[in-house]
């Protein structure tokens, strides 16, 4: 049997019953490959069914208010993939009258959309003859047949997407697109992978020669930057607070947060004090304490964010607006939402 012969048997086998599977729906199944870009599945299965509840069309997620469709992607991370999504919607409504386009080229235009992202969704909805790469076609492909270019760089992403397009059963290319992102999932793992049942053992290179703990090859990470946040959670004697939206490109664009203060280490009350921002704020009889002593770290890909929530009781505070029962209703950063869920048993002692 041919290497794709073997991947689509096995796929049939040992598939898991997920529902973008069950349909040929180019919508659905945008959103699905959106959704899983950086996520695992059984995170975003979850993530899934509530957008198709909500949106079970193009046109409902078009209409959709950015808030909502920030706060049901809220703890999925890389908040662009959502504005991303949102926009995508208006534009295939407004281009296209609501029908997804079929063909690859035009796929791969749309916002967010990359070569993997347009390949899964023309091959799986539409039939279209492009291979797939992604983290687990990499480590299938490298490790299968002992490619050490590190899959990071110009060349070896060339090289294994001319491989991977080599390999790719024209004839049903999304079966096969399924199958080998699959078959890295759950047989060819990263770490303590199956091999001794693989039924590609025959075959592959690095388990012939032992590599296989030594394959994907993959060029060192950009440095981390470390930044200290401190968020002034406000708690006014009429029961508000202040959210303000994040509007700068980066980070968590379109989110709410707390006011904050940004330092270039962990800071005292002093240095919270002296700062520009807590100036700007004019707050009048006020308390200011700590929640946590310890500052929660919080990693994205390339930050570590090093956090501290600072409780600051006042008045009637003119710059408080937003009301505590509905700050729910506003998407916010998982280390915000998970503060909330600690701070909350704790808030009446402070009001």
């Amino acid at each position: 049997m041919s290497f794709s012969s073997i991947l689509i048997d096995w796929y049939f086998q040992n598939k898991r019953h997920l529902p973008w599977r069950l349909t040929k729906d180019a919508y659905k199944i945008w959103l699905s490959e959106i959704m899983l870009q950086q996520t695992r599945v059984a995170q975003g299965l979850e993530y899934f069914k509530t957008f198709e509840k909500h949106f079970p069309t193009v046109f409902d997620l078009a209409k959709a208010d950015e808030q909502l469709v920030l706060k049901l992607w809220q703890g999925l991370g890389y908040y662009s993939r959502a504005r991303n999504l949102h926009y995508t919607a208006k534009y295939i409504v407004k281009h296209y009258g609501g029908k997804f386009p079929s063909a690859f080229s035009e796929i791969k235009k749309l916002k967010g959309v990359g070569d993997y992202t347009a390949s899964a969704i023309a091959s799986i909805a539409f039939d279209e003859p492009h291979a797939v790469v992604d983290g687990n076609v990499y480590r299938v492909l490298s490790r299968v047949f002992g490619i050490d270019t590190p899959i990071n760089s110009t060349i070896g992403i060339k090289e294994f997407k001319s491989l991977a397009q080599s390999l790719l059963d024209a004839h049903q290319p999304g079966t096969y697109n399924q199958a080998i992102m699959e078959f890295g999932a759950m047989q060819c793992k990263p770490k303590n992978p199956n091999c001794e049942d693989c039924p590609l053992k025959n075959m592959c290179v690095a388990f012939e020669k032992k590599q296989i703990d030594q394959l994907p090859v993959k060029l060192k990470k950009t440095k981390v930057r470390n930044r200290y946040f401190n968020y002034l959670v406000v708690l006014s004697s009429e029961g508000k607070t202040i959210l303000n939206q994040r509007t700068q490109k980066g980070i968590w664009q379109h989110l709410y947060e707390f006011p904050l203060i940004e330092t270039e280490n962990v800071s005292n009350e002093k240095e919270i004090f002296s700062s520009k921002e807590f100036k700007n704020y004019g707050f009048e009889n006020f308390e200011l304490s700590l929640f946590n002593e310890v500052p929660i770290i919080h990693k994205l890909s390339h930050q570590h964010l090093h956090t501290q929530f600072w409780i600051l009781e006042t008045q009637n505070d003119q710059n408080s607006t937003i009301n505590w029962e509905e700050i729910d209703n506003y998407p916010v950063p998982v280390l915000i939402a998970n503060f909330l869920i600690r701070f909350r048993p704790s808030m009446k002692s402070f009001l």
